[in-house]
């Protein structure tokens, strides 16, 4: 079974809290709730969320000094790629530009229709689930780009080792270099399957990616 997304919803109104709780939950998302800026960055610490909801218009700590501080803050860097949706009544282009060069994934202006809201949501969350798949993609591919050298210098040990057979004028010697060689050969088989099992999970990952790809242009048309 998939684990639940975890939603972090921000907002000093009690009543927009609840409403994104029953919502959500409602929808299989696991959501936890902060009534000002400060208690958002608690909560983060806390419980890791997989997004973070926030009203900008908030005391203590705006949603623009929140998504700042996660974003750019050293002391938050380990959830600086935490995805975040700004809610805003400020319908300003340049308060939705200054959000999201702030760091946010999305700006949505309020009153909002949640259905819009939903889908945003999963546009998000998807985004961030492909960008990791390929930043995971990336460091696996770097993997079998070492493997192939290690394919290399095996074939190469194993070449050696027969000429060096094909060399020997004793028994004893013949043996000990035949054994060598058996030892480079079953080293070059491990690592070939290796680098096999490496493809096929690339090739898995490939396909799951245009998948996500695919459901995300459906989400934020």
């Amino acid at each position: 079974m998939a684990t639940k997304k975890r939603i972090l919803v921000v907002d000093d109104e009690q009543i927009n809290l609840e409403f994104f709780d029953v919502m959500l939950s409602n929808l299989g998302f696991e959501v936890h709730k902060a009534e000002n800026g400060q208690e958002a960055l608690e909560s983060i610490r806390k419980i890791q969320p997989d997004l973070v909801i926030l009203d900008n218009i908030m005391p203590k700590l705006s949603g623009w000094e929140v998504t700042k501080i996660i974003k750019s803050s050293p002391e938050y860097a380990e959830f600086s790629d935490t995805p975040i949706i700004i809610f805003s009544a400020l319908d300003d282009i340049k308060d939705k530009v200054e959000g999201l060069e702030l760091g946010a994934d999305d700006y949505i202006t309020k009153p909002f229709n949640f259905a819009e809201v939903l889908a945003r949501i999963h546009a998000v969350l998807r985004s961030h689930d492909l960008l990791r798949q390929i930043e995971n993609r990336e460091k696996r591919l770097v993997i079998g780009d070492r493997t192939v050298e290690e394919l290399f210098s095996s074939a190469d040990a194993m070449k050696k080792a027969l000429e060096d057979i094909a060399a020997a004028d004793d028994i004893e010697t013949t043996r000990r270099l035949a054994k060598k060689a058996a030892d480079s050969l079953e080293s070059l088989k491990v690592r070939i399957e290796s680098l096999k099992a490496e493809s096929e999970g690339l090739r898995k990952e490939s396909l799951d990616i245009a998948t996500m790809r695919r459901k995300t242009r459906a989400d934020i048309r």
